[in-house]
């Protein structure tokens, strides 16, 4: 395992080091990319002042986010889980009926 690399990012016209584990660096450059862009977002409406208040509330809308497609992704894989279900109800029926000729 290799030694924890340190990292320079800008947020918000802000420079950041960060220690990151091996193989995280391009993970974490695009979080903090991903991070800066909504922040710039906010800050640009005018109507959320101060550094904190923005990174709060661009946190709590990448959290909202993540929720929403995290909630997506478990409707999609208990629709899919029923699909696989059928589907296998299906090949048993037929391997059944094959078998029984």
């Amino acid at each position: 395992m290799g030694e924890p690399e340190i990292v320079t990012v800008n947020i918000l016209d802000k420079e950041y080091r960060i220690t990151c584990g091996e193989g995280e660096r391009e993970a974490l450059i695009a979080s903090a990319y991903h991070l800066d862009a909504r922040m710039k977002e906010i800050r640009s409406t005018g109507k959320v002042v101060g550094l904190d208040r923005i990174a709060v509330m661009a946190a709590l809308n990448i959290a909202h986010e993540f929720l929403q497609l995290r909630s997506e992704k478990e409707a999609l894989t208990r629709e899919a889980n029923g699909q696989i279900r059928k589907l296998h109800s299906r090949i048993e029926e037929a391997v059944n009926k094959a078998m029984s000729k």
